[in-house]
């Protein structure tokens, strides 16, 4: 069971990379990098463009997935 929650959480980690870093390179990224710059220049407060949130959180899915999958279950 381990192996195929570690495979499902890789395949979901993989495809929000993928999104997140589609998003950075399309216009709609690149509008809201600086629309986040000059926010942030103007209030000083830390922005951060959402695609960057779906590409840590990917990494972060796909990292617990490949442990999951390396670790395996115990047969019972």
């Amino acid at each position: 069971m381990n192996k195929i929650i570690g495979l499902v959480l890789l395949l979901v980690g993989g495809v929000l990379i993928y999104q997140g870093v589609s998003r950075k390179d399309s216009v709609a990224g690149v509008a809201a990098e600086v629309g986040t710059d000059v926010a942030n220049a103007i209030d000083g407060k830390a922005r951060i463009p959402e695609h960057y949130y779906y590409i840590a959180g990917g990494g972060v899915l796909a990292v617990v997935g490949l442990g999951a999958l390396l670790r395996g279950g115990k047969a019972s």
